[in-house]
């Protein structure tokens, strides 16, 4: 075990600071110089004292009511791991700007659904406040950890289980923008993984990708409706759909029934998130679950390693979704 000296000299002050930070409560001292020496203790196993005071970085995309459930869901799971973990509850911070100048007020952050931030701002932020882990977004890979979703595994998964169903004309439904922070790019990850699944599953795309405009239920209705339109007078419908967040699927699903396409019997849809109103909707959506409970876990904890043991490389964590099957597609494990 390290001793009074040893930790003084690590964090440059004097043995009398750190014995009467530990031992007396009315001892006054500098915010930052406290968490520095209590760092310390913890890094070296001299006393289990290391409380960080963390910030989150509540910035998401603005728009959809069920992208803000989402978001609001998450957000509790990062309250609850907090009071389970017995860390102080962290701080919201609304803006990069805003958290880059109380930098020194924290020693960590964790951002909710960032939205795309210029690199700039991120050197800016990173300058001040080098521990951060981005959840569901990995928008500076070379200056923060970040903790999301593996959604190119979740494509191939939900290919294969296509597939395995017999289903051989898979089509996707997606948008561009800032959904779960992902880039505001052309193609994001989910439409990416599911162009290179299906290349590599042999499995025809030309046609069958319909991917534009923002993650909202207008827009899943719109993107649907045209799909409908493009190929059920040719003969040329597709018999499985996948879609990019339960918010698009919503409105696919409401488009297919106003234009009378059996699901899932014509046509299997499954979708990416699992939110409540997946139970709800006609018929029940089939959504693969993205567990917010562990990216909060595993976010908190990331951030306490990094500033423990003072990482200098990034840890970049993928967790699996897991498929919650309900009456839109039923996987072939459940149909003997």
């Amino acid at each position: 075990m390290a001793t009074l000296k040893e930790v003084a000299e690590r964090a440059g002050v004097s043995q009398s600071t750190v014995s009467r930070l530990l031992n007396d409560s009315s001892f006054s001292i500098k915010e930052e110089t406290r968490r520095r020496v209590l760092r310390v203790c913890e890094e070296l196993g001299y006393r289990n004292v290391f409380r960080p005071a963390i910030a989150v970085l509540d910035a998401p995309p603005s728009g959809e009511e069920l992208q803000d459930v989402y978001f609001a869901d998450l957000r509790k799971a990062l309250a609850e791991c907090a009071e389970s973990m017995e860390l102080d509850p962290p701080a919201s911070i609304r803006s990069i700007h805003e958290l880059t100048e109380r930098a020194s007020e924290f020693d960590g952050f964790i951002t909710v659904g960032a939205t795309v931030f210029p690199e700039a701002d991120l050197r800016a932020l990173h300058a001040v406040l080098p521990h951060g882990v981005c959840i569901d977004t990995n928008p500076a890979p070379h200056l923060f950890d970040s903790v999301r979703p593996d959604l190119s595994q979740t494509m191939l998964d939900a290919l294969d289980a296509m597939i395995a169903t017999g289903r051989k004309r898979v089509a996707f439904l997606g948008g561009v923008g800032s959904i779960m922070g992902t880039h505001d790019y052309p193609e994001d990850i989910r439409e990416l993984s599911f162009r290179q699944w299906a290349t590599h599953l042999r499995l025809e795309t030309d046609g069958l990708v319909y991917s534009s405009g923002t993650f909202t239920v207008e827009n899943g209705y719109r993107l649907a409706e045209q799909l409908v339109s493009d190929h059920r007078g040719t003969g040329t419908m597709p018999d499985g759909l996948i879609v990019a967040a339960d918010v698009l699927a919503v409105g696919a699903l409401q488009a297919l029934n106003a234009l009378r396409v059996a699901v899932p019997d014509e046509l299997a849809v499954v979708s990416v998130n699992n939110q409540s109103i997946a139970r709800y909707t006609s018929p029940s959506l089939s959504s693969y679950a993205i567990d917010q409970r562990e990216l909060a876990r595993m976010a908190f904890s990331t951030l306490i390693d990094g500033l423990k043991h003072e990482r200098r490389v990034r840890r970049h964590i993928l967790l699996t979704t897991e498929l919650v099957p309900r009456a839109s597609f039923v996987p072939s494990a459940m149909m003997n």
